[in-house]
C-alpha cells in the first residue's frame, strides 16, 4: 500500500476514513507516477515520511488545520508536515514569520526561537500539518502538481469538514484559502484567514494577525484543552 509499504506512517483511526480513497483509479494512478518519480529523481519528503502527518495528529485529537501548498523542494527540508523541518535543518524564512508571529501572540522577544524548526510537537497536540501536494521533485517547486494529491487532500479537508465540529482551520494565503468551499459551515468551525507567513507577504496580514491567540481563545471557549505553541519556552 502506499508508496512503499507507507501505511504504518498512518494513525489507524485515518486509514480506517480514508480506506475507500486507496482503492479509486485517481489514487492508483498516482502511486503509479510516484513510484517513477521516486525511482529517477530524488524527491521529498522521505518515503517513509510522505504521510507523517497523519501519523502523528490523529482524527480522535484533532483541534486545529494548517493547510500548506507543497513540501520544501531543497535537500532534506521536507518531513512530511506543512512548514517543518527536521532536526538540524536551518529554520525557513516563512517558519521563521510562523514563530515570530508565536512570539508576538504571546509577548515574547522576537529574538527568541526554537533550535528546531520541527513541528511534531504542534502534530502531537492534535495540529494537522498538511499541504495540498504531498511530494516534490527536488530543485523544482510544484513539480508534484495535478498528478492527484490535490483530490486526495481535498478528501480529507472535507471529511474532516463534514465529521467533526469545532475545528479551527488556519488559511495562510490565497492558495489555502481556495479550500475554503470544502469546509462545512454548519459545524460550527472556526475560519481565520490572513496573508502566506512567506517574506513576500507576512507584512501583509500574517504580522498582527494573532491567529494562535486566537486559536486558543476559541479552544477554551469550547473546553478543549489549547495547544501550546511556544515549545521553545
Amino acid at each position: 500500500m502506499m508508496i512503499l509499504e507507507e501505511k504504518s506512517e498512518i494513525n489507524f483511526d485515518w486509514i480506517s476514513l480514508l480506506k475507500d480513497e486507496f482503492h479509486k483509479p485517481y489514487f492508483i494512478k498516482l502511486l503509479k507516477i510516484l513510484r517513477i518519480e521516486y525511482s529517477r529523481f530524488i524527491c521529498f519528503p522521505k518515503r517513509k515520511n510522505v504521510f507523517l502527518c497523519l501519523k502523528y495528529c490523529s482524527l480522535q485529537r484533532l483541534k486545529v488545520v494548517v493547510l500548506g501548498q507543497d513540501p520544501y523542494h531543497k535537500y532534506n527540508q521536507a518531513d512530511g508536515l506543512c512548514f517543518s523541518v527536521p532536526d538540524g535543518i536551518p529554520i525557513p524564512a516563512s517558519l521563521k514569520n510562523i514563530f515570530t508571529e508565536v512570539n508576538n501572540c504571546l509577548n515574547l522577544k522576537t529574538s527568541c526561537y526554537p533550535i528546531s524548526g520541527s513541528l511534531i510537537h504542534w502534530a502531537k497536540q492534535g495540529v494537522l500539518l498538511l499541504n495540498s501536494i504531498l511530494t516534490v521533485r527536488k530543485g523544482f517547486p510544484l513539480s508534484h502538481k495535478n498528478i492527484g494529491w490535490e483530490l486526495f487532500t481535498d478528501q480529507i479537508i472535507q471529511t474532516i469538514s463534514d465529521q467533526k465540529k469545532n475545528i479551527v482551520f488556519l488559511l495562510w494565503g490565497k492558495y489555502a484559502q481556495r479550500k475554503i468551499p470544502l469546509i462545512n459551515s454548519f459545524h460550527d468551525h472556526y475560519v481565520l484567514k490572513t496573508s502566506h507567513p512567506s517574506p513576500f507577504s507576512a507584512h501583509m496580514g500574517f504580522f498582527g494577525s494573532k491567529h494562535f491567540e486566537k486559536t486558543n481563545n476559541f479552544l477554551k471557549k469550547i473546553g478543549r484543552k489549547t495547544i501550546f505553541w511556544n515549545f521553545w519556552h
